[in-house]
């Protein structure tokens, strides 16, 4: 799909998360580009946290549709123009795209010609024979680019088309709304978009045209910011209809007693597994748990047969930021139960918490931070953005008011806010985890209060040059990690001291490796190691977006010092375990990621039993609800899944999930995954 898919998607954590890559751009990526003429259409590119960038498109004489993006998000940038050559009857002929964005060069092109279409973007390339009315699915490109893709939807027959090189989309009616921004009134249509990703995409028409998109990142006509919240609002009741049907078709609540007999049995309070286990549950929880010779079932149970098989308590994703409705069958197919959400649009991620909740939208157990940030710039998309000290603790307020667990703090925050927020969130019983402010080593936030610190790059600033942590809410994070941490001597005096005393305070990490994997490893084009196992059954577009490789390599930093950097940073975390420091496993992605992130744990020197203690018990315990999760215990809340494997020794085998439990719904992760989009189960890929 066209970057504004691409790129939303990967936003609410429906794919990949370029949120957590960055680049050094030419000292003017946009010079070379087409610069809008002065009676352009205008959309505001936004978030919570105010302004991003703009895109614009207009037509030449000659009737050649041209468009501009422009975007600054946290440091991160993206230049872009894109050309368009429609056929008379709105079909595309030719497209080209130029310019940058956070994965390096977004050059892409696609033609028709004698039949056939050829395209070449920055992940793949090919050719074929052009079947009338189907029209090419780019990777990247502006927002003209959707429109003229959504332009199509509509007018095709049966509002279907077919995608190139491959997959079907479909444009459904989903709601309308009046607007009106104090001096005009708009009649609204809202359409969902099918086939683009794991669920329906909305997008807003006024009439015939093009409107908005209102998400995490929104594009809106220029003097409308003020509805997106309203659109937002209306989007959501619309889908939340297909949210509630899924829950009766795949997850009505268990009335019989079930067993799982016969079982291999993660232990994770006593870090092991157990062979030959039986276990029952009744009205949501277990009731026994012990050796199948001793455990009988109820004479009205359901048996499901555990032989080979490994029953596994359900999983926790300690940095998801859950962004739609679909994240839901997502995550529960992966045997997630649970999750730390570190950051979310608090109005809407509130009434989707409350949805699950309530039994009407299949979804994992969410424990919520509040996200806040300092405003300006590089202000994090999702942040509540304060101006001072006093809007600062007002936002530690406003988090315990509405039910949070955390504040997690952000990169753009002034230093000095930090101790007056930690002693005002621990006065009201509030978790303190984030991001380190620019300016700010990570012993200084801890110092300051933090009780947890997020991302491993994070612990590794401490050792970093001045420069970078001066920048560090910006790509020096990610690139001045790269350039120095091969350098790091993690045993050395100093950094030992400074780990002893993290020790001492039990300070958590949430070190999200596989991020960095992401961004360091892969060239453009590669397939990571975290969504091998998944080639072959993902809806196409998503595929290709999986395809998108790391970090541009620089002249200061190769891809070679980048993957040096990825060992470093997991040596790193092999450091934290042997010091036996809390670490729980997060993937700051779509969920998908989460094995892999225990993989590299194993890597980094944990045992399996170690490593899955960091997606159970661990965080359970950290977030304050080791009392009915994380562990398969009588009394406890009934939340496992069931691997088809034995991840005692390949931990790669929780992939390999058959069955899944929570909140008393027995569901079939296949069914899970079949309703986004998914057509069968990951393969079984070796770690590497």
């Amino acid at each position: 799909m066209k970057r504004l898919f691409a790129a939303v998607l990967a936003l609410v954590a429906l794919a990949l998360v370029p949120s957590t890559r960055a680049q050094t751009p030419p000292a003017n990526p946009g010079a070379n580009l087409a610069q809008p003429p002065a009676n352009a259409e205008v959309w505001v590119i936004r978030s919570t946290a105010g302004p991003h960038g703009h895109s614009w498109r207009w037509t030449t004489p000659d009737g050649v549709h041209w468009s501009r993006e422009s975007i600054l998000l946290r440091g991160f940038v993206t230049e872009l123009d894109e050309q368009q050559r429609l056929g008379s009857d709105g079909s595309l002929q030719s497209m080209t795209i130029r310019g940058v964005t956070p994965n390096g060069d977004a050059g892409e092109s696609f033609s028709i010609a004698n039949g056939r279409y050829t395209y070449r973007s920055p992940v793949d390339h090919g050719e074929g024979a052009y079947a009338p009315g189907a029209y090419y699915s780019s990777v990247g490109g502006t927002l003209d680019g959707n429109i003229a893709f959504l332009d199509a939807l509509i007018r095709a027959p049966n509002h279907a088309i077919q995608l190139l090189p491959s997959g079907q989309a479909q444009l459904l009616q989903l709601a309308t709304r009046q607007v009106s921004n104090g001096r005009e009134t708009k009649n609204l249509t809202a359409y969902a978009v099918i086939g683009v990703g794991f669920g329906p995409f909305p997008v807003w028409y006024d009439g015939d045209h093009f409107f908005a998109y209102a998400g995490f990142l929104s594009y809106v006509k220029d003097g409308w910011e003020g509805v997106l919240d309203d659109l937002s609002t209306a989007q959501n009741a619309a889908l939340a209809s297909r949210g509630a049907a899924l829950v009766d078709q795949i997850g009505p609540r268990t009335t019989q007693p079930i067993v799982i007999q016969d079982v291999r049995l993660y232990d994770s309070i006593g870090r092991r597994f157990r062979e030959h286990q039986s276990v029952i549950v009744e009205n949501g929880r277990f009731t026994a748990v012990g050796p199948a010779v001793s455990v009988s079932a109820p004479a009205n149970a359901r048996v499901i047969a555990g032989a080979g098989k490994t029953l596994v308590p359900g999983l926790w994703d300690s940095h998801q930021h859950y962004g739609a409705d679909e994240s839901g069958p997502l995550l529960l197919a992966q045997g997630i139960t649970s999750i730390r959400d570190p950051g979310n649009q608090p109005t809407e991620s509130t009434e989707r918490r409350r949805r699950i909740e309530n039994g009407q939208l299949l979804g994992p157990r969410i424990v919520p931070s509040l996200l806040v940030d300092g405003a300006g710039e590089n202000a994090a998309q999702v942040a509540v953005a304060v101006h001072n000290q006093q809007e600062a603790v007002a936002a530690v307020d406003r988090a315990h008011n509405e039910g949070y667990f955390a504040v997690k703090l952000y990169g753009s925050l002034d230093p000095a806010w930090v101790a007056p927020m930690a002693t005002e969130a621990h006065r009201l019983g509030l978790h303190v985890h984030g991001h380190v402010p620019h300016g700010m080593r990570p012993l200084d936030a801890v110092r300051a209060g933090y009780d947890e610190l997020t991302h491993v790059n994070f612990v590794m600033m401490q050792a970093m040059p001045q420069d970078v942590v001066d920048h560090s809410n910006g790509i020096a994070r990610h690139l001045g990690m790269a350039q120095y941490a091969p350098d790091v001597n993690i045993h050395s005096r100093e950094f030992t001291a400074y780990l002893d005393e993290l020790q001492r305070r039990h300070i958590a990490v949430d070190p999200t490796l596989v991020t960095f994997e992401l961004e360091y490893v892969p060239e453009s084009g590669d397939i990571s190691a975290a969504y091998a196992p998944f080639i072959g059954t993902m809806p196409p577009t998503v595929e290709r977006g999986f395809r998108s490789g790391g970090l541009p390599p620089t002249p200061q930093v190769s891809r070679e010092r980048m993957r040096q950097a990825q060992a470093a940073l997991q040596a790193l975390v092999g450091e934290l375990y042997r010091r036996h420091m809390t670490i729980v496993a997060g993937t700051d992605g779509s969920g998908l990621e989460l094995v892999r992130e225990l993989e590299l744990y194993v890597a980094a020197g944990m045992s399996p039993a170690d490593a899955l203690a960091t997606a159970t018990i661990a965080p359970s315990r950290l977030f304050g609800v080791g009392n009915v999760a994380g562990s398969i215990t009588v009394g406890k809340d009934a939340e496992f899944s069931l691997v088809d494997g034995d991840p005692s020794t390949d931990i790669g085998d929780l992939r390999l999930v058959e069955y899944v439990m929570r909140d008393g719904r027995l569901m079939r992760a296949d069914d899970l995954r079949h309703a986004i989009g998914i057509s069968g189960p990951p393969h079984r890929v070796r770690a590497r």
